[in-house]
């Protein structure tokens, strides 16, 4: 079986692990954000930050909440920077697949020991109809 996205998830984990390799751990959040981001500009992806995303409950929304990236207007990247990985990321990561209609998601942790990666995928076979796109459309 064929990994969805797998060229692109590489190349996104290869940029993850420079700005590592370069910051190493103790920045804040959006530092690595930045980082990641301009890492992947000059490799030639896309990148979109803080994209808003609606969240629907029974057709009606409720809220809007922000993801941190998009690239290629395919793969969620979700960031954190904390001592440890923080309990619920995961969770809030297959939120995202879930109320949208991308399929993959990457949850990078630049840790103090190493740069943690968990790759997800939410199929859109089991979503609802009427899902949002990357742009929130």
């Amino acid at each position: 079986m064929e990994l969805l996205e797998k060229d692109l998830v590489y190349s996104v984990v290869g940029a993850a692990f420079e700005v590592y390799n370069t910051l190493r751990f103790g920045f804040r959040e959006h530092v690595y954000q930045l980082a990641l981001e301009r890492e992947l500009l000059a490799r030639g992806h896309r990148v979109v930050r803080e994209v808003k995303v609606r969240i629907f409950y029974k057709g009606i929304e409720l809220t809007t909440d922000r993801m941190d990236m998009v690239v290629d207007e395919k793969l969620i990247v979700e960031t954190k920077a904390a001592a440890e990985r923080p309990k619920g990321a995961a969770e809030q990561l297959l939120s995202y697949l879930r109320a949208t209609n991308l399929e993959v998601g990457l949850l990078l942790h630049f840790g103090p020991k190493r740069l943690d990666r968990l790759r997800l995928v939410a199929s859109n076979e089991f979503k609802p109809h009427g899902l949002l796109d990357a742009n929130g459309r």
